[in-house]
């Protein structure tokens, strides 16, 4: 088995169990798939590193490449596009030796057990597909420095061992230029940070942008510090704005999110919709992501938070289930009794204003 990494966080009590409980579900995972792979003959594959993955391959602030977003640690650094070309990083020896482990029925870092990318072979299959360089889409942090603080996120550990917290605008030029050269057709602006937090955003989008005219550019926000018609201005280059707010209230919200602020960013989501549609835009698309914990489900939080979002006119409401923290599982989600609200998808539930504009359940 891989060695567990270190606590990553040591804010309060209460983070830190969360965290060892986090730590100890990996390991029963890790055993169950090892297990299952030694009955079955189906050992594992990585889409990210073969090339298939649409969210995989993370670029972080520093120019480290890591196989997943959920990095906190460096186990999963690939390679340094400061030192080496992003052919020579994805098919390096670190992302090889990856794979071969991962074709021997192993797991070669903790991280693989929770992530999207980490799939099993096909019954017979012994060797994954020939790795081909990434097109569908990656990560792109700019900033590893966040103003709040999640529960789930163990962003502090990663803040800690980036050389560079803050990626250049000189680099980020850099990185845009592979995104182009590679046919990106999806660019995830985002990671541990907060993109907003950047004293460069102004420029960043419209410089994406530019250099990747046809590419679907994402971001996610905690909305706080998109506050400015400055900043409003370069988001109108984005394809897709998820705004997470997780929650009705300052008290329900900042059970998950510390130091964030509903109220601003429930207004920052209201000025966006309308700077958007004073200049007759369709994008970006403006979605409330809202992750499902066990304070925030009730139906009349859901109902409430339907209303608010009509009343403001974003287009999406999505309803994101979540294990982290363990404590703060949506039981009513895992049991069905929120299938009544909008449709199923991969994000959980969501209701599309603009195909339902009365957010009817589905």
């Amino acid at each position: 088995m891989a060695t567990q990494p270190a606590l990553r966080r040591n804010r309060d009590p209460k983070t830190r169990f969360n965290w060892r409980v986090s730590d100890f579900i990996r390991h029963i995972m890790e055993f169950f798939h090892v297990t299952r792979a030694k009955i079955t003959g189906r050992n594992f594959y990585c889409a990210a590193l073969i090339g298939e993955s649409e969210y995989g391959i993370t670029i972080n602030s520093d120019l480290t490449v890591s196989c997943t977003c959920q990095d906190y640690d460096g186990t999963g650094h690939l390679g340094d596009l400061r030192k080496q070309s992003f052919e020579e990083v994805f098919y390096g020896p670190v992302a090889k030796k990856f794979q071969k482990t991962l074709a021997q029925g192993k797991i070669p870092i903790p991280t693989c057990v929770r992530c999207g990318d980490f799939r099993r072979m096909a019954k017979g299959q012994k060797e994954p597909a020939k790795p081909r360089l990434p097109y569908r889409g990656m990560l792109l942090e700019n900033t590893v420095i966040c103003n709040v603080d999640c529960i789930g996120c163990a962003r502090e550990s990663a803040a800690n061992i980036r050389t560079g917290k803050q990626m250049p605008l000189a680099e980020l030029s850099q990185m845009a230029d592979l995104a182009a050269r590679l046919g990106m057709q999806q660019i995830f602006y985002l990671n541990l940070g907060e993109p907003f937090l950047s004293p460069n955003i102004g420029k960043e989008l419209p410089l994406l942008r530019e250099k990747n005219p046809n590419c679907r550019i994402v971001v996610s926000t905690n909305g706080v510090l998109l506050n400015t018609d400055a900043k409003r201005e370069a988001a109108l280059h984005l394809s897709h704005i998820l705004f997470s707010v997780h929650g009705i209230s300052n008290e329900m919200s900042e059970k998950y999110m510390l130091g964030g602020d509903f109220e601003k960013a429930y207004a920052a989501m209201r000025d966006m919709v309308a700077y958007r549609n004073a200049r007759g835009r369709q994008q970006p698309i403006l979605e409330w992501k809202y992750l499902l914990f066990n304070w925030n489900d009730h139906p009349q939080h859901i109902a409430k938070a339907i209303e608010m979002a009509k009343a403001i006119g974003v287009d999406i409401l999505s309803f994101w289930p979540t294990n982290n923290p363990f404590y703060g599982i949506s039981w009513r989600y895992r049991l069905g009794l929120l299938n009544h609200v909008g449709v199923a998808c991969w994000k959980g539930r969501e209701i599309d204003f603009r195909t339902n504009p009365a957010g009817k359940a589905g």
